[in-house]
């Protein structure tokens, strides 16, 4: 396992440039982060995760009208539903479980090393791989830390993508230089609470702490200034390690980082917009709309207001009266706009629509598919993504494999697989299965079976009944045999 005790170049020019600005690396990391903190792009990130839980600006909406000064003002005694239909969860959901619902599987010739990485990634691991793709979804790309627990066990622990700000070493956005991790901490000040900012700044040599006010980095002293990433423990000494390589791997969902929330942030905002007014124009009474007086005997209308809801009855003089202007609330109106903007968002998120016409009757795998066009689209260049990013990790697998003696499997091939969750016509697939016997070999026939789950288990199953039933039939054969063979009895 090699070590780095520099950080890389491009820091150091990004520094030195800071330098001749007269700032120094504090400060330099500080400007940085007090800038990132409020861009746009991370409070794209944030707003992702807040819709995905619930919170959409419709909770924020404020009923309003003009005022005498020709400017808007709020206004409170009309209907304010705050409806929230939240369809992008929705999509994020179906996505998430589309392509991460089913555990991962690995392809590798070596059976020791294929052993291994099965222990490596097991049922904990496919659960921190889906909320990364929950993730990834929500902030454009999420982040992966290796390093080493107590017990000297390898771990990883995620990061949203709203807590890191990296800084690439290239315009592709692989490699990494160095990266901050910026988060609140609730903690006690005497008697009271209080937010603090902590940053944890990831460099090629270990993780420095420190606590930001304003652009102001100052080390942490409470949580300990400096940790490198591995720790050996030999005897009374201990000694300090890193990686080669860096220990945070981004895991993307497409190239530029865009969030999914990005592409439909309109419409599920216009999703919850119409409904609201849809309850709030079906609750406009006579007591809260707009009235047409004629010859009303009174003067305060705010005295108006106040009889007509409590006593329900209105005095006019002989000629008077009372009228409403009706704002008609057409229904279908609104239900058509609505599946309008459910299936553009559906569409723009490139997920599908389950209750499709595609699917009524008895779809053949053709329709499925159709169905699926879109989805399969955007799975297909996040798991190009993913792929990458496992190449990674699988390398940091690989040193701990060899660091603790249980192999060098460097150079072995493999491949990631992501067993999608895909609706199928099973009798179709089946009744194909059993035309290809005889032209494609039984082991990608018994893939390709919808009920099969493990292709070398179920091809050794099926040996094992081949060779029981021929046993059974070896056997009664030789039953028969013994009957009909009368040669060695003795003649009477």
């Amino acid at each position: 396992m090699l070590f780095l005790n520099t950080e890389t170049a491009r820091i150091n020019r990004l520094i030195e440039e800071g330098a001749g600005q007269g700032l120094g690396e504090l400060e330099f990391f500080g400007r940085e982060i007090a800038a990132w903190k409020n861009s746009p792009e991370r409070r794209m990130q944030i707003t992702g995760d807040a819709y995905y839980a619930g919170r959409h600006e419709i909770l924020e909406r404020k009923r309003t009208s003009i005022g005498a000064n020709g400017k808007l003002q709020t206004v409170d005694n009309l209907p304010n539903n705050k409806i929230l239909d939240n369809q992008y969860a929705k999509m994020v959901d179906q996505k998430t479980n589309y392509l991460f619902g089913k555990p991962i599987t690995f392809d590798c010739d070596n059976e020791a090393y294929l052993k291994l990485l099965k222990q490596r990634f097991g049922a904990s691991f496919q659960r921190t791989l889906k909320y990364l793709g929950e993730d990834a979804f929500n902030g454009g790309l999420c982040w992966l830390f290796v390093y080493y627990n107590e017990t000297g066990t390898l771990c990883f622990r995620r990061f949203p993508a709203y807590q890191i700000l990296p800084f690439w070493a290239d315009d592709d956005h692989t490699i990494l230089d160095a990266a901050a991790r910026l988060y609140l901490q609730e903690v006690w000040d005497g008697t009271t609470k209080k937010l603090i900012e902590r940053v944890e700044m990831f460099k090629p040599d270990g993780i420095y702490r420190y606590v930001l006010d304003d652009t102001t980095l100052t080390p942490d002293v409470a949580l300990g200034v400096y940790t490198p990433y591995i720790m050996v423990q030999k005897d009374v000494e201990t000694t300090a390690y890193t990686w080669q390589r860096f220990p945070l791997i981004p895991f993307k969902y497409n190239k530029k980082e865009i969030p999914l929330i990005q592409r439909v942030k309109s419409l599920q905002d216009g999703i919850n917009q119409i409904l609201s007014d849809f309850q709030n124009g079906m609750e406009q009474t006579p007591q809260n709309t707009i009235l047409i007086l004629k010859n009303y005997d009174g003067e305060n209308l705010g005295e108006f207001r106040h009889n007509l809801s409590t006593y329900s009855a209105v005095k006019v003089r002989d000629d008077g009266g009372v009228s409403t202007l009706q704002v008609e609330v057409d229904a279908e109106n609104y239900k058509a706009i609505l599946d309008l903007f459910k299936k553009a968002l559906i569409e723009n998120a490139r997920g599908y629509d389950a209750k499709s016409d595609r699917l009524s009757g008895t779809p053949n795998q053709m329709n499925i598919q159709s169905m699926y066009s879109d989805i399969d689209l955007d799975a297909n260049g996040m798991e190009t993504e993913f792929q990458a990013a496992f190449e990674e990790l699988l390398w940091f697998v690989r040193q701990d494999m060899m660091t603790k003696g249980e192999g060098c499997f460097d150079g072995e091939e493999v491949t990631v697989i992501f067993n999608r969750d895909i609706l199928i016509n099973e009798s179709e697939s089946i009744a194909n299965c059993a035309k290809s016997v005889g032209i494609i070999s039984e082991e990608t026939i018994v893939s390709q079976h919808p009920w099969t789950t493990d292709v070398k288990r179920e091809l050794a199953r099926m040996e094992q009944e081949n060779r029981t039933a021929s046993d059974d039939y070896a056997d009664a054969f030789g039953k028969q045999d013994n009957k009909g063979d009368t040669s060695n009895e003795a003649e009477p």
